[in-house]
């Protein structure tokens, strides 16, 4: 998927802002006292909105699916029952209609860009002051993308994940399955069975990865792909 476009604060309509009044939001954290400063956040700032909330993705799930449409998701990005993005993604196919924004204590430049291209209608972190999360809420109730102006320097970490992800991107749609099975741990012979390819096509694809990832064994390429959370 593409990434998603991104907004800066001066790009949202004013007059859209101010009048963005959900009738429902849904608060989805694992952590009580989460949940009760962002419910008690919400309830200042949307007087009339009626505040839901899962302390799991799953539970999510069956509280959109029983109380119809909601008009945003706060999601936090650490559940118990969700990894990285999973929750985000999970919701974003069940739910295609209703947009979720990430939460999170911590963030870098590369997890914020890849929440976007998974659908996340913003990024908010936690350490925000309430005035900066106010604003943030009205902006993504406007219909706009919400993206933190700190914290997304550019470090040559977040440059090498990117260039590996750009290697990976690289690889055909077979290759990638193949080295979704290395990751995985699948000895050659596992991967030709589980493909029902021969031995041979299974050592030219891994082969060809192993060239366009730069690497020159397996395990280099399993290190790679799991420092960009491939899967």
């Amino acid at each position: 998927m593409a990434a998603a476009p991104c907004f800066s604060r001066g790009a949202a309509d004013s007059a859209a802002m101010a009048n963005a009044t959900p009738e429902r939001i849904l608060v989805v954290d694992d952590h009580p006292l989460v949940r009760d400063g962002l419910r008690s956040l919400l309830a200042i700032t949307f007087e009339s909105c009626d505040i839901l909330e899962a302390a799991g993705v799953e539970e999510a799930c069956t509280v959109l699916a029983s109380h119809g449409d909601c008009d945003l998701v706060l999601l936090d990005l650490n559940m118990p029952d969700a990894t990285r993005l999973s929750g985000l993604v999970q919701l974003r196919q069940a739910f295609p209609m209703v947009p979720v924004l990430m939460v999170s204590g911590s963030f870098d430049r590369a997890l914020v860009q890849e929440a976007l291209s998974a659908g996340a209608a913003g990024f908010l972190p936690k350490s925000m002051k309430r005035d900066g999360i106010v604003d943030a809420l009205h902006m993504v109730m406007a219909g706009e993308i919400y993206i933190p102006d700190t914290g997304l320097e550019e470090t040559p970490a977040t440059r090498e994940e990117a260039q590996i992800r750009s290697r990976i991107d690289s690889l055909t749609p077979q290759q990638k399955v193949v080295l979704h099975h290395l990751v995985h741990g699948r000895l050659n012979k596992q991967i030709a069975h589980d493909l029902d390819v021969s031995l041979t096509t299974v050592k030219a694809h891994v082969s060809a990865i192993l060239q366009k990832l730069g690497v020159f064994s397996r395990t280099q390429a399993v290190i790679l792909a799991n420092r960009v959370h491939f899967d």
